[in-house]
């Protein structure tokens, strides 16, 4: 292959992201801002000299930066890794027309737009006949219609016997959970909702607000898809990412998504996966999917799926689903799948051609306090080791041979653990081993030990894909 990559993005995905350039034979360029020097994905490249490939910028969501650099180093494409502007569709198509074209690795500009807007998609979702979370799939702007459409829903979860029915108001061009406030009695409704209205206006400049069903007891599914631009499309199967902090970060997460040896069931659990793949290509097919991108579900106790987004990107826990993945009797690297799509490649294989067996389990590492609601630790690390075993795999730009000050003004993120094996059970096993065996040491400003999730980690493994 040709071309030659930027990388923009930090930490153990840019790190992902230039091996992947190797083994495809892509020379790269990495950016990197001044907290970040110390970072390996910084370290292992060139940062002066006739053959500089790292290059200091002032942010990393700076795009005249980015595009100034990737112009200088006569860069092809641009491969955004995930947050920062991976799914940012201005972004996209700004690279992709400027006056000096770049490929964008990632799905085509258009896609990302009409998929980023999750009241789109569900609106699409619901054309399809794919299921959603019951309630509005377009903004509604009359109260009255809100507290007819929110009367609805708690009368179905009536008939449903529904413990505690609750409905959410949501402002509708927010995000990131901002402007939204649970409704318990359909007497609270019409407070909350000019509540929520006069906030999205005055936030957002739109008053439109959704209303839609609490679901409370169910689990967080992925499907992992894999396209291209010839119109391939595949999946490499389900994973489930329920166990979340209180943020709603993932910490751990499993592949395949269900698994009769963890959890009795009330619903047939190969049936549900089947399904929720199923959906998941429908939608990738109508939209004219083309890259790398995971469908999102969550599924209620009973094994009713529901769409909950798409994420148009590669995602922290893709490798979660490879490492159940075989193509060839070998685990697929889905970064580097990514990237050779994106470049115009063909797929070279069909679903036929992939195999699932076994289980897998991410172990998201973060300096940490689990007991202060998840309160950042930021300090010095002076020993990071980790075991290492056939498998086993671990991604980290924190260095091993030398101290290492956290920076920040970033996500405390230190390493992603990956271990898999025949069974769930022996994943679990293989998990336990490997946290008991890891080795971080370090001490803040004040000469405080480091704090870290392990302890968490582990006390959760056997809360894996249950309800």
């Amino acid at each position: 292959m040709q071309g030659k990559v930027l990388i923009a993005n930090r930490g153990e995905i840019a790190i992902r992201i230039m091996e992947a350039c190797i083994d495809l034979g892509l020379d790269y360029v990495v950016v990197y801002t001044d907290a970040d020097r110390d970072s390996e994905h910084v370290q292992r490249n060139r940062t002066s000299g006739k053959k500089q490939n790292a290059w200091r910028i002032t942010r990393y969501t700076d795009p005249n930066d980015i595009l100034a650099v990737a112009d200088h180093t006569l860069c092809t494409a641009i491969h955004p890794g995930y947050g920062f502007f991976s799914e940012d569709y201005r972004f996209a198509r700004r690279v992709t027309i400027r006056d000096r074209p770049l490929i964008f690795i990632g799905p085509g500009w258009e896609v990302i737009k009409d998929l980023g807007d999750k009241i789109n998609t569900k609106r699409v979702a619901n054309q399809l006949g794919i299921p959603t979370i019951p309630g509005t799939d377009s903004p509604i702007y009359n109260e009255m219609e809100a507290e007819e459409i929110a009367q609805n829903l708690f009368d179905v979860q009536e008939e449903q016997e529904i413990k505690e029915p609750s409905v959410l108001v949501k402002a509708a061009a927010g995000g990131g959970g901002m402007g939204i406030e649970e409704v318990n009695r359909i007497e609270q409704f019409r407070r909350v909702y000019r509540q929520i209205q006069t906030y999205a206006k005055r936030q957002f400049g739109d008053g439109g607000v959704l209303i839609e069903q609490q679901l409370r007891d169910f689990n967080h599914l992925e499907v992992q898809l894999v396209c291209s631009r010839h119109g391939e499309r595949v999946h490499f199967s389900s994973r489930n990412c329920t166990i979340q902090s209180t943020g709603r970060q993932k910490r751990v997460e499993a592949a395949p998504g269900f698994d009769n040896t963890c959890f009795a069931y009330d619903f047939d659990a190969e049936e549900v996966l089947r399904k929720v793949v199923d959906y998941s290509l429908k939608l990738a097919n109508h939209v004219k999917y083309d890259n790398v991108g995971t469908w999102e579900w969550i599924v209620s106790r009973s094994g009713q799926p529901y769409l909950l987004e798409v994420n148009t990107r590669i995602q922290v826990e893709n490798d979660v689903s490879a490492r159940i993945s075989y193509l060839n009797d070998q685990h697929p690297n889905l970064i580097r799948e990514q990237i050779r799509l994106a470049l115009g490649e063909k797929m070279g294989y069909s679903q036929e051609d992939i195999e699932f067996r076994g289980a897998s389990i991410e172990l998201r590492i973060v300096a940490e306090n689990t007991q202060r609601d998840f309160a950042p630790w930021i300090g010095t690390i002076s020993r990071f080791d980790f075991p290492q075993y056939e498998w086993s795999a671990v991604y980290t730009h924190v260095p091993s041979d030398r101290s290492y000050p956290i920076p920040s003004e970033y996500d405390p993120n230190l390493a992603l653990a990956l271990v898999w094996g025949d069974t769930m059970d022996q994943a679990k096993q293989r998990a336990v081993e490997f946290i008991d065996q890891i080795a971080i040491e370090g001490k803040n400003s004040s000469g405080s030990e480091i704090v870290t999730n392990l302890p968490y980690l582990k006390a959760n493994l056997d809360r894996l894909l249950t309800f």
